[in-house]
């Protein structure tokens, strides 16, 4: 942890790739207390979105993140993250916007559980307009093959 700046705060975790861990991991080093809300593995294997825990990027970009393992599609899980959400401060997320509503992770359904609660909403194409949609993850600092 390079700060103590943020350690009032919790931080809810849901990004995964490039630019959402990139975001919430600068939360963390300024002393965030972070929750990485993990997804299950994938039946059959191959490694998650992000890469495989182990590697080095996959480390980098979640230091000084704490993790938790919950299926956000069984009522389980999702009771487990709205317990979560009660005590955060912050949830960031970078799903397309339909599956955030699907989820019932949207703001009007987070807000009902924690009406303090501040969404931050990580997409490469928008909240709204002909392309929000599509899914983009990548910051774009990283140089392609």
């Amino acid at each position: 942890m390079a700060s103590s700046a943020l350690e009032r705060f919790t931080v809810l975790d849901l990004t995964r790739v490039r630019s959402g861990p990139t975001c919430v991991r600068q939360l963390a080093d300024w002393g965030a207390n972070v929750i990485k809300i993990e997804l299950p593995p994938e039946p059959g294997g191959g490694d998650p979105l992000g890469g495989p825990r182990e590697g080095s990027d996959f480390q980098n970009l979640h230091r000084n993140k704490r993790s938790i393992t919950l299926n956000l599609k069984a009522p389980e899980g999702l009771a487990v993250f709205r317990r979560l959400v009660k005590k955060a401060d912050v949830v960031v997320e970078n799903f397309r916007p339909d599956v955030k509503k699907r989820l019932g992770i949207d703001y009007k359904s987070l807000s009902k559980v924690n009406p303090k609660i501040i969404l931050g909403s990580i997409s490469g194409f928008g909240q709204d307009g002909p392309y929000a949609g599509r899914p983009g993850f990548d910051d774009g600092d990283r140089q392609r093959a």
